[in-house]
């Protein structure tokens, strides 16, 4: 049975690594999933890329997807493990969707990790610990994006969350709560 694994936290907490370790421990063929795009106008961006990939095996495979996710997804074989880093960036890829373009790829999304023929690991961002941000884009990015770590977690195996250097997986830990909106 293939498993869905979030992995969530704030920045710099260690969610991709713990993702990558994962990855590893399932000892299949690792397809990452870069949800972002290299940008030559951006140097800083691309080092963050350049230190993603130096922590990567050579054997694992890399596909840029930074729109078509549940397509990704659902193209995977059941000897696959996907490792989709991240969801924010690409959430952010369709902020400009109007809420029912954006409900639709959602929904799409959960289906296609529903029934996921291989086991898919997703980092996510915690955006929504701090203050809300004063501007209407902000505001958005970060409701949508605490919407749909909520619904993937209600039917992940697993949800780690990693924060001061250690991670607890909240499906053993917690109760979850009634489905949301």
């Amino acid at each position: 049975m293939p498993q869905l694994i979030l992995v969530t936290g704030p920045a710099r907490s260690g969610k991709s690594e713990w993702a990558e370790y994962w990855a590893e421990q399932t000892h299949k063929k690792v397809i990452y999933i870069a949800t972002s795009t290299v940008s030559a106008d951006d140097p800083e961006w691309q080092q963050r890329i350049e230190r993603h990939r130096a922590r990567r095996p050579d054997s694992w495979q890399t596909q840029e997807v930074p729109r078509q996710l549940a397509d990704a997804v659902q193209m995977a074989h059941a000897n696959n493990c996907l490792l989709v880093d991240s969801l924010g960036t690409w959430l952010a890829n369709h902020l400009e969707q109007d809420d029912q373009a954006w409900r639709q790829n959602v929904d799409t999304l959960l289906d296609s990790l529903a029934t996921a023929p291989c086991d898919v690991i997703l980092v996510a961002e915690e955006t929504g610990w701090g203050i809300v941000p004063a501007y209407p884009m902000g505001r958005l990015f970060r409701d949508r994006l605490g919407s749909l770590v909520r619904h993937i977690g209600a039917i992940a195996t697993h949800v780690y969350l990693i924060t001061g250097g250690y991670a607890l997986d909240l499906k053993q830990l917690g109760t979850a709560l009634p489905p949301g909106p």
